[in-house]
């Protein structure tokens, strides 16, 4: 029943919604309520009376058609299942199509299943209650019985004539009693005759008969015995409770949360567009009074998520390009992040293609999420054990799974979670303990120090290749894919990059940084895509390390946070003012694993449930993709059997013997050089920038050496010299 309106409730006036009240029946919104929050709403009675359930009825009068507004609320029948205008119902059920059927039988299935699998756990304290019950039943129905012989009903009207002081009446009244009693008394009789003769033959059937009789008996006199609105068997699945979301219901969230007053004047809120349906949710275009911004609104959130009485999961805020006091309000019918994504599509384990996005997971709307990868520097932040390196690793799954890209890769903690990817890896290594492939942080330098002399080389060949080949200087897909410009896509992924800025060497620690600073910024625009992941988005060390890495951080373009420890850990890994606008990885419920926030990949910045690919999908993916590159003949480096990295050799030795004669300096240029010349197998591509960082991290320092009349940076013998007499003297 619909109750009267009344005029100085400001939240139910129609003429807050556009200056019209919205004309029709307001659309849903899932709660998660359980079935105990009704069936005491339904027990404490008069105490409910005073509980705000405008939300359930119409509130909004219907206007004549000549001055009908814009709808706000949505039409009854316009929803996922209907067209937009006449709100149609398919012929054949959306569950019921050829693509869908096989997932509906699973899902019945699995329904029925845990249905049967939930009462036939309980089925003893079931049958125990029956056989309780049936017992008060039988009692129930004797004396149902014994009052319906003895006329009870007559009771009423013999007080009623003894009240008049009509003895005739009572008389009357009194011989129909006994008339009654006596054939009533009959049929009684006849009853326990006949109820004592189906126990005697019971009792002469085999056993499995009377069990069956029993059965058959029992569930009866249970459901008299048992008391009113009391289940023997109750409910296996929970059926959720629905809240209607309308137009007053946004105006009592916006109001209670202080973004404008209904009576004030200009701080009404208003509906730029109609209610509509998007996803599993409702959407509605906001504006807010004038002076109030999209920045009021998201600092509001938590507070306009309590006055729509929904979670705060469910509320998302987004921007309207056309104005800053107007923003888009999206309601999910129930938390969309408690639903996994579920498992990857690369599991098909097809060819993929580094140019195009690739399928990250989907947003609270359930939209597809996808990542252009190429020319970006990704970085990936959470606290332990919420997904990092699951999500790190789709991103190289899909790289992998493109034979024409090549990858290295690198963990600074030596899990389990990237060791596969030695099938597929041009170099790789794990943590810092030596193994029989070698040293793990010299692989790491070495690779660093080769990427650097690789990016460096790119920039000179793309400037020197012709217009109609490279049009823009860029790299191209055709370019990536020719082996004869040896400039294929490579894929840097270092898992716990933090772990390298702190090797215990400072200087070592100073070449590593300066080389991955110099990655992180220049590479990906050369066709070097670095992908980093780590659980300390704070930094490491001190000084020098600490600004490097710093600087490290702050350079990746696009940035994935999942669930972290506070808002300031958010905003490191997010980057500086993501928590002004209202992006806060440490709002995520640690129930959401695997769930993030996507920020630098484009203008918005979803919520993502990630896809899952656990340590078996990834190994079945990996060797597909090593396949994928036999057949391709792209399997390189560690992956194809190579070493891992060249014989250690003495450097200052090295350097020491490319100086002829009297020569006391030469260029660095001049050394790298001569290296490659004479000991190819090991410096067959190293460059003067290479074998400078190396013979400065020993001590040698750079100074200017003149050649030809030029003032070059380079070394001078007597240096490299002293340096070898100062690790002797350490070492002997």
């Amino acid at each position: 029943m619909t109750q009267p309106h009344d005029p100085t409730n400001t939240i139910d006036r129609p003429d807050r919604v556009n200056g019209n009240p919205p004309a029709m029946r307001p659309t849903v919104v899932l709660l998660d309520e359980d079935e105990e929050f009704a069936d005491r709403d339904r027990t404490v009675g008069r105490r409910t009376a005073a509980r705000d359930t405008s939300y359930e009825i119409e509130l909004d009068e219907v206007p004549p058609a000549d001055t009908a507004p814009t709808l706000v609320d949505l039409p009854e029948g316009i929803g996922p299942a209907a067209t937009p205008v006449e709100g149609r119902r398919p012929i054949i059920p959306t569950d019921l199509h050829r693509a869908n059927l096989g997932a509906t039988l699973a899902n019945t299935a699995g329904r029925w299943g845990h249905v049967a699998a939930f009462h036939a756990v309980r089925s003893p304290w079931y049958a125990l209650q029956a056989a309780a019950w049936a017992v008060v039943g039988a009692f129930r129905l004797a004396g149902r019985q014994m009052r319906w012989w003895w006329v009870n009903e007559q009771y009423t009207l013999l007080q009623q004539a003894a009240s008049d002081n009509d003895p005739a009446m009572w008389l009357k009244l009194h011989r129909e009693g006994k008339s009654t009693r006596r054939w009533r008394g009959l049929v009684l009789l006849g009853q326990a005759i006949a109820l004592c003769v189906a126990v005697i033959l019971t009792l002469g059937l085999p056993v499995l008969w009377q069990i069956g009789i029993a059965a058959g008996m029992v569930p009866v006199l249970a459901r008299h015995g048992r008391p009113a609105g009391r289940q023997i068997i109750p409910t296996a699945v929970v059926t959720r409770r629905y809240r209607k979301l309308n137009s007053d219901i946004v105006l009592r969230a916006y109001y209670a949360a202080g973004l404008g007053h209904p009576d004030k004047p200009n701080q009404q809120i208003e509906f730029g567009t109609a209610m509509a349906r998007e996803g599993d949710g409702s959407k509605v275009l906001i504006n807010l009074p004038y002076g109030k911004t999209f920045a009021d609104a998201v600092n509001a959130r938590e507070k306009i998520a309590s006055g729509l009485d929904v979670a705060l999961a469910q509320v998302t805020l987004s921007r309207d390009p056309q104005s800053h006091r107007s923003h888009w309000l999206w309601v999910a019918d129930a938390d969309p992040l408690a639903t996994p994504a579920g498992r990857t599509p690369l599991l098909a384990c097809k060819e993929t293609d580094i140019w195009k996005p690739a399928p990250l997971g989907v947003d609270e709307r359930g939209r597809a999420v996808t990542l252009l990868m190429l020319w970006t520097s990704i970085l990936v932040g959470a606290q332990p054990r919420q997904g990092k390196s699951f999500t790190a690793r789709l991103l190289a799954l899909y790289a992998a799974l493109d034979p024409y890209v090549r990858l290295d890769v690198f963990d600074g903690k030596g899990s389990p979670d990237w060791r596969k990817f030695a099938l597929v890896a041009h170099s790789c290594s794990f943590g810092f303990t030596p193994s029989r492939d070698g040293d793990p942080l010299e692989i790491f330098v070495q690779t660093l120090r080769d990427l650097k002399a690789d990016v460096q080389a790119r920039y000179q060949k793309l400037s020197e290749l012709p217009v109609d080949i490279c049009p823009e200087g860029k790299l191209t897909r055709e370019i990536a894919r020719d082996p004869k410009y040896g400039m294929p896509v490579r894929l840097v992924v270092i898992d716990e990059c933090q772990e390298y800025f702190d090797t215990g060497d400072k200087e070592l620690n100073k070449e590593i940084a300066g080389l991955l600073v110099y990655l992180v910024k220049v590479a990906p625009a050369a066709g070097v895509i670095v992908l980093d992941a780590t659980q300390k988005p704070g930094g490491v060390g001190t000084g020098d390390t600490a600004t490097a890495f710093t600087s490290f951080r702050d350079n990746h373009q696009v940035r994935i946070a999942l669930r972290t420890g506070s808002w300031q850990v958010s905003d490191l890994v997010l980057g500086s003012g993501a928590y002004s606008e209202g992006f806060d990885s440490s709002a995520l419920l640690p129930s959401y694993k695997g769930v993030g926030l996507l920020r630098g990949a484009g203008d918005d910045t979803p919520t993502v449930r990630f896809h899952l690919a656990d340590a078996e999908d990834a190994e079945k993916i990996l060797q597909a993709a090593r396949k994928l590159r036999e057949r391709a003949g792209t399997l390189s480096g560690y992956a194809a059997g190579q070493a891992a990295i060249r014989e250690v050799r003495d450097v200052l030795a090295d350097a020491l013997s490319v100086f002829q004669g009297s020569e006391t300096g030469l260029p660095w240029a001049l050394i790298a050089a001569r290296l490659s010349e004479r000991i190819p197998e090991h410096y067959a591509d190293v460059t003067a920038d290479a074998i400078s960082a190396q013979l400065r991290a020993l001590g040698v320092p750079s100074v200017d050496i003149k050649r030809d009349g030029k003032a070059l940076k380079g070394a001078k013998k007597a240096a490299v010299t002293a340096a070898i007499a100062r690790r002797e003297a350490t070492t002997g």
